[in-house]
């Protein structure tokens, strides 16, 4: 059972590098906040990347990353927005919805048979969300709809889910093209070099069509009027690096579905911290909701 606390660990080091974004860095642009969390984690995996066997790659891994990195880097922007908008316990938990639009493409698409569980998995994620946005039994029904709807970073990490459940079958696919802990590190030494770039890019266009955008700014996002927190970033980057670490370990002692199920726990842990950090209300209510869904998040990722 060692999977089972390097699981838990690989959670609580996603939802304490979540905090330290939103605490710290949440008065920049989403644009420098991905920056900042792109390039956090390199001077720590950059050792175990050295470390690493380099395995034999092929055109296919490498068509991959450039399908992968694109995609990772709008969700990672996406993410960021969510953060910086919303409380954590009203905008992480709908991560859980990322199997769920893999389960639904799934059969969309490849007309692949959803199962009796994956069904009901889908159920509980929908009905997890519903109550997260329930302000009392006597309200009317389309109000926690109405609520979600009015709620921008649950729009955005909705949408960050959307991503996931793509990138996610991307990198299984660059894996099996490589190999596990090679790619782990790769893929975040490579976003460190390719987010800052491209954002910059990006940035420029998008001065020339609105000018004074400034979608990002500098590409080392330095605080107006102070020193940029490079302990924070640190912290960061540790925390994201740990979790990289662990996620590898864990899916290499036990079955991909059953770590995932657990790593979302990471979800109860930003209920958590965020009335412990920010102050936020209603969490008997959001753990209820949360709870709806990683155990919707456990349906479909085991039985499905």
């Amino acid at each position: 059972m060692y999977w089972f606390p390097v699981t838990l660990l690989t959670a609580l080091a996603a939802a304490i590098g979540d905090v330290f974004m939103k605490a710290r860095f949440a008065h920049m642009s989403p644009g420098r906040m991905a920056v900042v969390r792109a390039t956090s984690p390199f001077p720590f995996l950059l050792p175990f990347f050295l470390a690493v066997p380099w395995p034999e790659t092929d055109p296919v891994f490498w068509q991959t990353l450039a399908v992968l990195v694109p995609f990772e880097i709008a969700a990672l922007v996406l993410y960021m927005r969510a953060l910086k908008v919303s409380p954590l316990s009203l905008s992480i938990p709908f991560l859980a919805f990322t199997p769920t639009f893999v389960l639904m493409t799934g059969w969309l698409v490849l007309g692949e048979q959803v199962t009796g569980a994956g069904m009901a998995g889908v159920l509980l994620t929908v009905m997890g969300a519903y109550v997260l946005y329930m302000d009392s039994w006597n309200m009317t029904f389309l109000a926690p709809f109405r609520a979600f709807a009015r709620e921008e970073g649950a729009r955005l990490m909705l949408g960050v889910a959307a991503i996931y459940s793509l990138t996610s079958v991307l990198g299984k696919k660059a894996v099996q093209h490589s190999s596990p802990l090679f790619f782990a590190c790769f893929y975040f030494l490579l976003l460190a070099f390719v987010t800052p770039v491209v954002l910059w890019i990006f940035s420029l266009m998008l001065d020339r069509i609105r000018p004074g955008a400034n979608f990002i700014g500098p590409v080392c996002p330095i605080r107006k009027g102070g020193s940029f927190a490079w302990t924070a970033w640190g912290t960061v980057g540790f925390f994201q690096a740990f979790m990289v670490i662990c996620h590898m370990w864990a899916i290499n002692i036990v079955a991909a579905a059953y770590m995932i199920a657990v790593k979302r726990t990471s979800l109860f842990f930003s209920v958590i911290f965020g009335k412990l950090v920010f102050d936020e209300e209603k969490v008997p209510q959001r753990l209820t909701g949360t709870g709806l869904m990683v155990t919707g998040v456990g349906l479909i990722v085991i039985y499905a």
